[in-house]
C-alpha cells in the first residue's frame, strides 16, 4: 500500500514535468500578492502554537514569546516569523497600491519598534544562545535588514534605524562563526550552510558590507570549489525544503564569474546535460501537507525553482544546459505555487514567504 502511494506520487511528479515544461506560469499580480501578504498578516502576531527553541538559565527565562522576543514571536517560529516580516516589506515595495498595504505598514509598525529590536538583541546575546537560529533565521534576519535599506520610504528608513542594533549582533555572531565551522552543513533544512551563506553575500552587496562579503564569499570557495559529482539522485530527503546540491550551486554562481561556474557545474553536477531528459530533477509531492516536517517538501519545489533559475543566471548566455535549467524551474516554480494555499497552519506560516522570494527574483542578483 506504502509503495504504491510512492510510486503513484512518483509517476504524478514525472507527469507533471512533462506537461509543464512549455508551458507559462501565470503572471504575479496584485491579487496574488494580496494572498501571499494575507498569509503572513494572519500569523506575524500569532503567537500560539508556538516551536520555540529557548534555553533556560533561570526561572525567569520561563516566559512565553511575546515577552522573550517581541518583534518576532508570531508564525509559529522566530525564523518563520522574521521571513514573513521581511515579505510583508517585500509586497509593499513591490504593489505600494496593494490593498494589503496599509495592514502590512501597521502590522510593520508594531514589531519593528525600537523597544521591541533592543529586547530582541538582549535575548539574543544571552547565556547559552550561541547557536540561536544559527545560521538559517539569521541569514533571513540579514535578508529583512537588506529589504529595509532598499526601500526609500520614511517609515522603512525608521524601521532599518530600529533594527540596526539586532542586525549588529546578528553580524558579530556570523562573524564569529564563520571562521570556526570546519565544514560546511549539507542538508536540506535549516542548517543548510550554502543557502544561509548565499542570503548572507546577498546582504552583503546591498549594504556594501566588503569586509563581510569577503568572509562570505572565501568560506564558499573553501568549503565547495573542489567538490565533484554531486549525488543529486539521493535527493530529496523526506523532510528536505532546501536541496543540498542546487542550494551549492546557487551559491557559487554569486562567487564565480561565468565561464568559471560553468565549468565548476560540469565537475559538480554531471547530470546536466543537453543529452539528457528532462528527469534528472523533477518535483516533488507532499504526502500530507497538515504535517509540520511533511510539508517542507512543498517547499522544496519552490526552493529548487529559485535555485535552478540562479544557477541559469550565472551561465553564460549560449551554455547548451540552458534549456533543460530553465525548464526544470518552471516546472518547480509551478508546483511549487500550486501548494500555497494556507489551507494548513503547518505550510501557511513559511510557503507564502518562499513564494515571494520565488517570484519576485529576489535572489536574483546582478553581477
Amino acid at each position: 500500500m506504502k509503495w504504491t502511494l510512492c510510486a503513484t506520487l512518483m509517476l504524478g511528479s514525472m507527469n507533471f514535468l512533462s506537461a509543464t515544461t512549455a508551458a507559462v506560469t501565470p503572471p504575479f499580480d496584485t491579487k496574488t500578492a494580496d494572498r501571499f501578504a494575507n498569509l503572513a498578516l494572519a500569523c506575524v502576531h500569532k503567537e500560539y502554537p508556538n516551536h520555540i527553541s529557548h534555553t533556560l538559565n533561570s526561572d525567569s527565562d520561563a516566559a512565553p514569546p511575546r515577552r522573550l522576543t517581541p518583534a518576532f514571536f508570531g508564525c509559529y517560529d522566530w525564523h518563520s516569523s522574521v521571513h514573513g516580516h521581511w515579505l510583508l516589506v517585500r509586497l509593499v515595495r513591490t504593489f505600494p497600491n496593494g490593498s494589503f498595504v496599509a495592514g502590512a505598514r501597521k502590522a510593520l509598525r508594531q514589531s519593528l519598534t525600537a523597544e521591541n529590536i533592543a529586547t530582541e538583541a538582549a535575548y539574543l546575546q544571552g547565556e547559552g544562545r550561541a547557536s540561536f537560529e544559527r545560521p538559517y533565521g539569521l541569514a533571513w534576519l540579514l535578508q529583512l535588514a537588506a529589504e529595509l535599506g532598499e526601500w526609500d520610504d520614511p517609515q522603512a528608513r525608521e524601521m532599518a534605524a530600529n533594527l540596526r542594533p539586532l542586525k549588529t549582533v546578528v553580524l558579530e555572531r556570523l562573524s564569529n562563526w564563520l571562521p570556526k565551522l570546519s565544514h560546511p552543513v549539507r542538508i536540506g533544512e535549516h542548517d543548510q550552510t550554502a543557502f544561509a551563506l548565499g542570503l548572507m553575500l546577498d546582504y552583503a552587496q546591498q549594504d556594501g558590507d566588503q569586509k563581510f562579503a569577503q568572509l562570505a564569499a572565501s568560506r564558499a570557495k573553501q568549503f565547495y570549489l573542489n567538490d565533484k559529482d554531486c549525488p543529486l539522485t539521493y535527493e530529496p530527503s523526506g523532510e528536505d525544503f532546501l536541496s543540498p546540491c542546487l542550494g551549492e550551486a546557487d551559491l557559487m554562481r554569486r562567487v564565480l564569474p561565468a565561464p568559471e561556474f560553468a565549468r565548476w557545474l560540469s565537475i559538480f553536477l554531471p547530470q546536466v546535460s543537453a543529452a539528457k531528459n528532462g528527469s534528472w530533477v523533477i518535483p516533488v509531492v507532499s504526502p500530507d501537507p497538515g504535517d509540520p516536517k511533511l510539508a517542507h517538501l512543498d517547499g522544496l519545489n519552490l526552493s529548487r525553482a529559485w535555485m535552478l533559475e540562479g544557477i541559469a543566471s550565472g551561465l553564460p548566455a549560449r551554455d547548451k544546459r540552458l534549456p533543460m535549467i530553465l525548464a526544470a524551474a518552471e516546472a518547480h516554480r509551478r508546483a511549487g505555487l500550486v501548494a500555497v494555499t494556507g489551507e494548513h497552519y503547518e505550510g501557511g506560516h513559511w510557503l507564502g514567504s518562499f513564494a515571494v522570494y520565488l517570484v519576485t527574483g529576489r535572489g536574483m542578483t546582478k553581477r
